[in-house]
């Protein structure tokens, strides 16, 4: 029985592993995602073709998004579950973004809706910023 409660033990041990890990990929992600890819586009492309890239590039980055929060979130259940709510939100949210508010904008855009965009992307940009906090704000808390 006690070999038992061990190898339980032990099994929390990797899942808070692997939690942490997750967390600080996701926030390493999102970080260059945000402050170096889509800088980095801008920078150097002409605008009509970064414009056109960075579209192509939001749909899997809101999904690395979805799926690394939703694995911190199994991983982190058991064990921390004020981090697995947080990345429950973060997952969620992120859906949102990407299945409404990705496509808002891009209309936005096609139809020349100036004011609408910047309204919109500005949304987008302060609730991925909310979520790179928020994602260290976990990382800390598992850190602790």
């Amino acid at each position: 029985m006690l070999w038992l409660l061990k190898e339980y033990k032990m099994s929390d041990v990797y899942l808070q592993t692997a939690s942490l890990l997750l967390t600080a990929f996701l926030f390493g992600g999102m970080s260059f995602f945000s402050a170096g890819f889509a800088a980095f586009l801008f920078k150097y492309l002409p605008p009509q073709e970064a414009r056109r890239l960075i579209r192509k590039a939001f749909p899997p980055f809101y999904l690395f998004v979805m799926v690394t929060s939703g694995l911190v979130m199994v991983t982190s259940w058991s064990t921390d579950t004020f981090s697995a709510a947080w990345m429950t939100f973060i997952a969620l949210t992120t859906l949102g973004a990407r299945q409404m508010l990705m496509p808002a904008i891009n209309r936005a855009t096609d139809s020349g809706q100036t004011k609408r965009f910047k309204w919109l992307h500005g949304f987008s940009v302060l609730l991925t910023l909310g979520h790179i906090v928020l994602v260290a704000v976990i990382l800390v808390h598992m850190a602790d």
